[in-house]
């Protein structure tokens, strides 16, 4: 792994490199970027988001499969950022999630720190371990395959 920090992209970034726009970005900085192979977004997640008008209103939940978009937009970021901003327009397809543990729920008040670390790349496919974690104690985990599609 590349151990060389290339820094970190705020909101702005973030939207300047995910297609993704409100209510679907699920991420809102990344931090202690290595390269293509690791970094670690942040989601804070507040009682204003519209999937806690459903699930569950007695109860609010951020739903699982929202924590992996989240880990899955994090690794975007990071892939998009060590390829280069010449790259811009790039889309990412999900291909696979395996391994997918959901440990604790994720309430509104939380920080989601979602750790990415890069497994493998072959051409345009890349597979992604991450892990969610609240208060340092871990909340989720999975293991992705995306496609990057260029323009």
């Amino acid at each position: 792994m590349n151990d060389q920090s290339i820094g970190a992209a705020d909101i702005r970034e973030i939207l300047r490199l995910l297609p993704h726009r409100y209510p679907f970005v699920m991420i809102d900085r990344i931090v202690d970027i290595r390269g293509e192979d690791h970094g670690v977004g942040i989601k804070n997640v507040t009682i204003n988001e519209p999937q806690f008008q459903g699930h569950f209103p007695t109860q609010a939940v951020m739903p699982g499969v929202l924590i992996i978009e989240a880990m899955a937009q994090t690794a975007a970021v990071v892939v998009f950022l060590a390829m280069g901003a010449e790259d811009l327009g790039a889309l990412v397809h999900f291909m696979s999630v395996e391994s997918a543990k959901f440990r604790r729920p994720v309430f509104p008040g939380d920080q989601l720190k979602l750790h990415v670390e890069k497994q493998q790349r072959r051409g345009p496919v890349w597979r992604f371990r991450g892990v969610g974690k609240v208060d340092g104690v871990e909340v989720a985990e999975a293991v992705y395959t995306a496609m990057i599609r260029m323009p």
